[in-house]
């Protein structure tokens, strides 16, 4: 059975493995970011003896030293301040054996336009001190997002029944920090014949991140817990529109699947995709989901003006107090709880509301036939945060 498909039936999916560190390697990965969702994901599927390319040899890059949570991932941990050029040449040029560099390194500033600055930043000094340096290098994944599109697309007045596929759409005319990233990979690879890219722009992901700015899932987890020890039912903090309408996820395992297959294969380089699990889901449906799984009372839709962000802005000592009754890994709430990024998802209209669906259609044409099902990915996610004692 091909390995694509095996990954999109679940055949191995989430499957982890602990054998030794093999003494060749086919593949040499540089995973930028690696303690976000995607790279976290990234780091675990590149270890399956099963993964296309061989046995892979990973190098996991941060800004931070690596985390507890990830200590089990067999990889070459690389602590480098990309925002520096220094740092980034001192740390990451003499890496001279990288075959696949699979970018999916976020930080969020203070501002929309510091963080396009910085991003843009970061994402060029790290192609300047690996593309010149690695004789091997292959390939390039970058990992945007599907918010491209929504700024500067109108497709309101066209049927409803016939919705646009992102991936075809046009550059809007204000500037985007995504797009801004596409063109420094662009630029930068320009310098090296025969150097492959693809671009993948995934939808509200569900992983596994303590440390990731965008962590919907592992947010929703602890603000359960946190209703659950305060004997609150748990309220849903967003919009009607949120709570019945149909949204689209990504599964982060199934975004390192994609990106590994847009490495390999010949169909996927040179590509842009959008990836999703390729069904939709209604957030009062998942709602559900996670009142049961932390058996705390489940109630329907009500008005709630005070963004999640504004409910948890007090809540520090609670966190506290809950991390020492339930012997947790100790976080601190402020990391751990992306309120903002909550409040984004589930404060505003779904995309498909808008006639632009960012579902799997390219990929499959162009041969990837991975798929989750999201109601499933949720509770896993949920039962891995719980797993590494982020949250009881």
């Amino acid at each position: 059975m091909d390995w694509w498909w095996q990954g999109a039936a679940g055949a191995i999916k989430h499957k982890r493995e602990t054998e030794d560190f093999p003494s060749k390697y086919q593949n040499v990965a540089l995973i930028v970011g690696v303690t976000g969702m995607s790279g976290n994901s990234l780091a675990d599927m590149l270890q399956l003896s099963g993964t296309p390319g061989g046995r892979w040899k990973v190098y996991g890059v941060a800004r931070r030293p690596q985390p507890e949570w990830q200590f089990h991932h067999r990889i070459n941990y690389v602590q480098c301040e990309m925002g520096d050029p220094e740092d980034s040449q001192a740390k990451l040029a003499h890496l001279k054996d990288v075959t696949h560099v699979f970018y999916v390194g976020w930080v969020n500033k203070s501002s929309g336009a510091e963080s396009c600055l910085e991003n843009g930043i970061m994402l060029r000094n790290v192609l300047k001190a690996v593309i010149p340096n690695a004789p091997n290098l292959q390939h390039i994944c970058l990992q945007t997002g599907q918010n491209v599109y929504t700024p500067s697309v109108d497709v309101s007045s066209e049927d409803p029944k016939q919705p646009k596929f992102a991936e075809d759409l046009p550059r809007g005319d204000g500037s985007d920090c995504y797009y801004g990233m596409e063109d420094i990979l662009f630029e930068e690879i320009q310098k090296r014949k025969n150097l492959t890219w693809s671009v993948h722009r995934p939808a509200v992901m569900f992983g596994f991140s303590p440390y990731s700015t965008r962590n919907i899932v592992g947010s929703l987890c602890v603000y359960a817990t946190i209703c659950k020890h305060e004997k609150k039912p748990l309220q849903f903090p967003g919009i009607r529109e949120a709570w019945d309408g149909y949204s689209e996820g990504a599964d982060a395992d199934l975004v390192a699947d994609q990106q590994i297959w847009a490495a390999l294969e010949h169909p996927g380089k040179g590509q842009v995709f959008c990836c999703s699990n390729g069904d939709v889901f209604k957030w009062r449906d998942l709602w559900k989901v996670l009142a049961e799984e932390f058996e705390v009372e489940f109630i329907e839709f009500k008005e709630c003006s005070e963004t999640l962000e504004g409910m948890m802005r007090d809540k520090g000592r609670v966190w506290e107090e809950i991390i020492e009754e339930k012997e947790l890994l100790p976080t601190k709430l402020e990391e751990i709880g992306t309120w903002w990024y909550v409040d984004y998802v589930l404060r505003r209209e779904p995309g498909l509301r808008s006639g632009i669906s960012y579902s799997m259609k390219k990929s499959r044409e162009f041969g990837f036939e991975g798929y989750r099902d999201t109601a499933e990915s949720f509770r896993f996610w949920i039962d891995h945060t719980r797993k590494y004692k982020i949250v009881p």
